[in-house]
């Protein structure tokens, strides 16, 4: 029997070997990180060690890399009311992209009333003119725009409505989790305030997650309270083995970066192009730069749910979006952001690709959606 075929790592990623091994290690270890003597100062080690290499990779310093359970605590740690904008005044309100990830549209401490959304172009790129109108409108805002859409791959222009942010007295955070390991990602390039980060994306394990903030950053409040763990911006011992993981995957993704970008982007088109030429199947955001990764399609007539049972029956795991919604098939809130409407959003299917993905599995998933496509037509 063929083995299977995995589509969906934007949902999450296999554990690179780097990270296992690197987590074995911290396994042996038996010290605290914030005891003193020797078996605390290692597993100390090991913690500063995945810090610096984070830091590193995104153009921060160590000091101000937070590690978090997972992505959505470090989004939630990062949308603070407490947060002093260029003027050293507390932004009073919150202003998210309405193709943000859930963790980010649900406001994280902000009151439901200090929240407003900036709408998306059809294409799936903020709409920097109604930022900017929105901006204009009212007192300092955090601004939360994420670096890559976890659906459709587009790439959303955050160095441009950074200069626009921070002219307005504001902030911006960048949700930056689907980025890492697939785009070169500078905090200092983009002008990122705060931009938050997940280990399970990048082939290290699940829930380790990390928030970095700009140097000399002012206001972050905690959202765990207790010992002084992280500088006391994040109460709990910290996960050693864990963070250990992430650390040996951000080295190993980096590394890896130039060539599998290049190499997906190669099979994500023979993909696309394959995909186009059954069923009358559409490819979301194809006109905008995107993921190299990434493919959101849609075709009349195609129902999400079916068709990603369809794909399953086959041997070839995909999604329809998000794969935060604890295993609902619901259409696509970014889709809706983008103009579609809910029949639309309801039939997108999305693949995404890894590092390890072969030309014979793009050979596979066309093969189960010529299947697929055949019955819509049949219909």
């Amino acid at each position: 029997m063929p083995s299977r075929v995995y589509l969906d790592w934007n949902a999450t990623t296999p554990l690179r070997a780097e990270a296992r091994a690197a987590m074995l290690a911290a396994y042996e270890l038996i010290g605290n990180p914030s005891s003193v003597h020797a078996e605390g100062r290692e597993a100390r080690r090991l913690v500063e060690e995945a810090r610096t290499a984070l830091a590193a990779a995104v153009g921060a310093l160590p000091r101000n890399v937070v590690f978090t359970s997972a992505g959505t605590e470090a989004n939630a740690l990062a949308l603070s009311p407490g947060l002093r904008g260029p003027s050293g005044e507390p932004v009073q309100r919150l202003l998210v992209s309405a193709i943000e990830h859930a963790s980010v549209l649900a406001g994280g401490r902000f009151p439901a009333g200090a929240i407003g959304q900036i709408r998306a172009t059809r294409s799936g790129v903020v709409d920097l003119d109604h930022l900017a109108d929105m901006l204009a409108d009212g007192p300092p805002a955090l601004v939360s725009i994420m670096a890559a859409n976890n659906e459709t791959g587009a790439l959303q222009p955050v160095a441009e409505a950074a200069r626009v942010i921070h002219a307005a007295g504001g902030l911006l955070h960048v949700d930056a989790i689907q980025a890492l390991g697939k785009i070169a990602f500078n905090m200092n390039a983009v002008g990122a305030d705060l931009a938050t980060f997940s280990a399970h994306k990048i082939g290290g394990p699940k829930g380790v997650g990390a928030l970095v903030v700009a140097e000399g950053l002012a206001g972050l409040e905690p959202v765990l309270r207790g010992g002084g763990q992280e500088l006391g911006r994040r109460a709990g011992t910290e996960n050693v083995a864990g963070i250990a993981g992430f650390g040996a995957a951000v080295k190993a993704a980096l590394h890896a970066l130039p060539q599998d970008a290049e190499r997906m982007a190669s099979l994500r088109d023979r993909l696309e192009n394959g995909i186009r030429s059954i069923a009358g199947a559409t490819i979301f955001a194809s006109d905008v730069k995107r993921l190299s990764n990434t493919v959101l399609f849609t075709a009349p007539g195609l129902k999400a749910e079916t068709a990603v049972i369809g794909f399953d029956l086959e041997g070839v795991a995909v999604s329809s979006g998000s794969a935060c919604s604890s295993g609902k098939v619901q259409p696509s809130h970014v889709l809706s952001a983008m103009g579609y409407d809910p029949a639309v959003a309801q039939g997108a299917v999305r693949l995404s690709l890894g590092w390890s993905t072969q030309p014979e599995d793009i050979n596979r998933a066309l093969e189960a959606w010529r299947k697929l496509g055949n019955t819509l037509l049949r219909a």
